[in-house]
């Protein structure tokens, strides 16, 4: 499947999160950004350095700022189970704006056309990293990585376009 791009419509699909309770619950990926402005990113992996310490710091820090710029929501999606991504969440304790979504299987990341396949490293199918400005379900912005790289899935990157 050729991956997102400008103009497209996004796919809808189901997403997990653990609630107050700790438990599993599902979300629409259209509930979400339906009549809104939002910003999707999505990260290789849970706890992995680049998106640790770069990818999803810099949308917590500019939050506010892309709040003030007319975003609705920011969600940051990752090829894991809603139990990591909890936990994951809890390691940003600053964090009062970023959703953390799970992809369990991918199959959302499939959607899209961002998966990337890192099975020759044991890693498995994982997403590729990427930042989707996304408006009444239009895509505005589609900033996909090359593997290995953070250059154009910043927040500073997106708030350029905003």
């Amino acid at each position: 499947m050729a991956p997102i791009a400008v103009g497209d419509v996004i796919p809808d699909g189901t997403l997990a999160y653990l609630d107050d309770e700790n438990k599993p619950q599902a979300v629409s990926i259209h509930s979400l950004a339906k009549g809104k402005k939002v910003i999707i990113f999505g990260v290789p992996g849970a706890f992995t350095p680049t998106c640790s310490l770069k990818h999803v710091p810099g949308f917590i820090e500019r939050a506010e700022e892309l709040k003030g710029k007319g975003v609705d929501e920011v969600i940051c999606i990752s090829v894991n189970d809603p139990f990591v991504m909890n936990s994951w969440s809890k390691t940003f304790p600053e964090n009062k704006h970023v959703k953390f979504l799970a992809d369990g299987s991918a199959k959302y990341t499939y959607a899209l056309g961002l998966e990337l396949d890192l099975t020759d490293k044991g890693l498995g199918v994982r997403s590729k990293r990427f930042a989707l400005l996304v408006d009444d379900l239009q895509v505005k912005v589609a900033n996909v990585e090359n593997a290995g790289e953070f250059t154009v899935s910043s927040a500073e990157e997106i708030i350029k376009a905003l």
